[in-house]
């Protein structure tokens, strides 16, 4: 760790549409430059932000609109090219190294404005497993969001809204003697969204079945079960899984989930994908008389990605619509011949309080040593531009960058 002063700002979140998260709460802002005298923080106020300038103050975190002394900024999600200032280290998810072409305009900017740019998502343990996340409290939401509209589609049990309670703890208050009518819920994945999935079946009661069992069974009571991604796709030739196979040549791979459309009511997607992958159905099968399943949320969220009836996303405000299974078209979430789709993708907005102190505690315990340092591996390889300058490992952005390159589609 150095002895040179360092001075960090926690930026205002201003993507639209408005994000609440921060990436440290004011209690660890204390801690750390109590623990860290070589460290300053000064937040930027905001009057959106889940922990309140005035949380921020009684902690004895400075304010100050300007953060033009500061050598480190650190966000959440994208920033504005407008409010990028020139020179700056930034750290925040920026969404480019898929050469999303929202963010194009973005990198352009940061490139021209000399700032090095370090992507949350890019930050790996040596067994390169991701670092940094929200994963668990997108879980969450989505599955509580899946059982509400469940509820409501059927008019059998309502929930409140997750963004209508404080935070994690007063939702877990609010489940205290539900009892869920029978139903069954089939979950796709096994990460970090899949536990926070998990957590909300757990809350509720919900029974473990498994998946030969569930294929075949009706239940008095809700069960649900997990298919991991060795039960959902198996090579073609040996009806085999290998994760690293997989990963580097899904193409080889049969998706498996189809008898599982014919006995589940909810689907609550957080399965890995990309579009080399087959999806979990197709449009044809969705107009078979077979297809139960009534409500899918879809939290890996790719549009017309593993979940084809995924139109794009809905808002927190309104997180479904629905998908008419004949003419495809997008109609009120609760029609007769509609499949009632929750589709979004900042769900841990929801719980935004909870979600900032779980990434904040993340950031302190495995980045913050790193980021101190003069040099870090860890840190180099998540380095997207360098003083204005795409380094090695992204040098293939640099057509993407400078606007005279292909685009993919948002990941």
């Amino acid at each position: 760790m150095t002895d040179q002063q360092i001075h960090i700002g926690l930026i205002r979140e201003e993507k639209q549409p408005q994000d609440n998260r921060v990436a440290f709460t004011p209690l660890q802002c204390q801690w750390i430059t109590t623990h860290y005298p070589s460290v300053q923080i000064t937040v930027q106020p905001s009057p959106y932000r889940c922990y309140t300038d005035d949380e921020y103050r009684a902690a004895g975190v400075p304010m100050n609109e300007d953060l033009s002394h500061c050598d480190i900024l650190l966000g959440i999600k994208e920033v504005p090219v407008n409010a990028l200032i020139p020179g700056k280290t930034y750290l925040f998810f920026s969404h480019t190294k898929k050469k999303q072409p929202q963010n194009q305009a973005m990198l352009h900017t940061i490139l021209e404005k000399g700032i090095t740019l370090i992507d949350y998502e890019c930050l790996v343990h040596e067994d390169g497993q991701r670092i940094l996340g929200f994963g668990f409290f997108a879980g969450v939401v989505g599955a509580h969001n899946g059982l509400l509209e469940y509820g409501r589609r059927r008019q059998l049990f309502n929930f409140k809204r997750v963004h209508e309670c404080h935070d994690f703890q007063e939702l877990i208050t609010h489940y205290f003697g539900v009892k869920l009518p029978p139903m069954k819920i089939v979950i796709t994945g096994s990460g970090r969204v899949t536990a926070g999935i998990l957590e909300v079946m757990g809350l509720l009661a919900v029974k473990y079945i498994p998946p030969e069992e569930f294929l075949i069974i009706d239940y008095a009571y809700p069960v649900y079960t997990q298919l991991k991604a060795g039960e959902l796709y198996l090579r073609r030739t040996d009806k085999t899984y290998s994760r690293e196979d997989f990963h580097a040549h899904p193409e080889l791979y049969e998706c498996k989930f189809l008898p599982y459309v014919t006995c589940s009511d909810v689907l609550i997607n957080g399965i890995y994908w990309d579009k080399n992958i087959e999806p979990l159905f197709t449009w044809n099968d969705l107009t078979k008389d077979n297809f139960r399943i009534q409500v899918i949320a879809d939290i890996t969220d790719d549009r017309n990605g593993s979940i084809p009836c995924n139109l794009g996303d809905a808002t927190i405000q309104e997180p479904v619509y629905g998908v008419n299974r004949y003419t495809r078209e997008r109609t009120a979430p609760y029609e007769k011949d509609a499949v009632t789709m929750m589709c979004v993708g900042n769900l841990p907005n929801e719980l935004p309080r909870d979600a900032s102190q779980f990434f904040g505690d993340q950031l302190m315990k495995y980045v913050f040593d790193e980021l101190l340092k003069k040099e870090s591996q860890m840190i180099e390889k998540a380095t997207i531009t360098h003083d204005g300058r795409l380094t090695d490992r992204y040098a293939y952005l640099e057509g993407y960058a400078k606007g005279t390159g292909s685009t993919a589609s948002a990941g």
